[in-house]
């Protein structure tokens, strides 16, 4: 069934309104909104931070500024929205009384505005597109929009009770959506953490249910087949730190080579899509060189990334890594064994419990690392379990990029539905009629 349309529209004579009904009230942005500049301080007026899911209050382990004295105050149904183009998509109405970062331009829309539609129409993709066209700057991607600029944008603005019409429709509509999102994201982690299971059985009990078990003498790793054998990383691997930044070079011959950190080093595998450079002492060039079969591992960040590893391929020669990225180097294990525990349930287990942790982030010790149990069967069982773990995981991938893409359409669904209701694209005044009725 296709989507109602209105039955007279006149051309808005701007390009990202296009047609909308002849009914709506077109008029420039600063006639259906004044902008709010008084300064607070966060000490009187909470801070709140304007990201793209709305303005929600400042987290305590938020990055604080030096703007505790001289921001801007928010009222409660108040628009803000960061002016900034790097942050294209912060925006929303504030459901809370606070305070927000100068960066920001907080708008106190007129009586004729219903919020709930204010909400949907100037976060749409259309309007925040037009936003961001009247900004200005130096930088080619990053420029900033004040009111005076953006007062000029034309809207389209429906009759009161057709704004709450409208506003409800979306409400309800984007929330079957945003259900559907959660739903698959749950799953997409449930994926994850079965995926690590089954890494995890693999690598501690192998793949022959009958095997005779021995105690492995380690608590948490229990029972192991009986011809394996049970040793720690320090014995089969070495373990290299890497090169930090900011280092005085003055007066020293160098080199500059690509680098590795750790955005580079993801779950399984190395992404080579952003690869930095760095100038080190040509004399430590060979102390932190990758060679191929490197197993690289991060050393911290949040908790999702301690521990995160892939096989380095050399694809890049000469390549170093940063300090915060390990290279374990085998020599009495197969590198993809190694890797395999690294993305294990009880590899991620080891490296949290011997970390030292913070609020969200986590780092481990070479040392710490070095002390790995690692239950090892002979290097030809090691290469069956890893072969059959590959085809395991790859359907495994296979179905958490059908989660991803899913998400992907339901999101664009979700944009799309929203400009098209709010620009007038589509009439859905009966369909809230008809919800009302029921």
């Amino acid at each position: 069934m296709t989507d109602p349309k209105y039955v007279r529209m006149s051309p808005s004579g701007v390009s990202w309104l296009g047609d909308v009904p002849s009914h709506w009230t077109l008029r420039r942005l600063g006639y259906f909104f004044d902008e709010r500049r008084e300064k607070v301080s966060d000490t009187e007026y909470s801070p709140l931070s304007v990201t793209k899911n709305g303005i929600v209050p400042q987290l305590e382990t938020a990055a604080k500024t030096d703007d505790g004295d001289n921001r801007k105050r928010v009222v409660h149904g108040d628009f803000v929205i960061n002016s900034r183009s790097d942050r294209k998509g912060s925006a929303g109405i504030a459901e809370l009384d606070g305070s927000v970062s100068l960066i920001n331009t907080v708008l106190r829309p007129q009586a004729e505005c219903h919020s709930r539609f204010v909400h949907y129409l100037l976060r749409s993709v259309a309007f925040q597109e037009e936003f961001y066209r009247y900004g200005q700057g130096i930088v080619a991607d990053l420029w900033t929009t004040k009111f005076s600029e953006m007062r000029a944008i034309l809207l389209a603005m429906p009759p009161f009770p057709e704004q709450k019409a409208i506003a409800a429709f979306l409400d309800r509509e984007t929330g079957k959506i945003d259900a559907l999102v959660e739903e698959q994201k749950r799953l997409i982690e449930l994926l994850k953490e079965k995926r690590q299971a089954v890494i995890s059985h693999a690598v501690t009990k192998g793949l022959d249910p009958n095997v005779r078990m021995k105690p492995s003498d380690v608590e948490w790793l229990g029972d192991v087949p009986e011809h394996w054998d049970v040793t720690r990383l320090k014995f089969v691997a070495a373990v290299q730190t890497g090169t930090a930044k900011g280092k005085d070079l003055a007066g020293q011959a160098t080199i500059k080579v690509p680098y590795l950190r750790v955005a580079n080093v993801q779950d399984g595998y190395i992404d080579l899509s952003d690869v930095a450079e760095i100038e080190v002492p040509v004399g430590d060039l060979d102390r932190y060189l990758l060679r191929q079969g490197d197993v690289l591992m991060n050393e911290g960040g949040d908790f999702d990334k301690l521990g995160r590893g892939g096989i380095w391929d050399g694809s890049i020669d000469p390549c170093v890594h940063q300090n915060h990225v390990f290279s374990v180097r085998p020599h009495g294990v197969l590198p993809e064994w190694l890797n395999m525990i690294t993305s294990s349930a009880y590899g991620r287990f080891y490296f949290m419990s011997r970390s030292k942790q913070s609020t969200n982030l986590a780092s481990i010790s070479s040392t710490n690392l070095m002390e790995l149990p690692l239950a090892l069967p002979p290097k030809d069982e090691q290469a069956v379990i890893v072969t059959w773990l590959k085809a395991q995981l790859m359907q495994f991938l296979a179905l958490e990029e059908q989660c991803d893409r899913s998400v992907s359409l339901l999101l664009e669904r979700r944009s799309t539905l929203i400009s098209l209701a709010a620009t007038g694209k589509i009439d859905v005044r009966h369909i809230a009629v008809r919800d009302e009725a029921a």
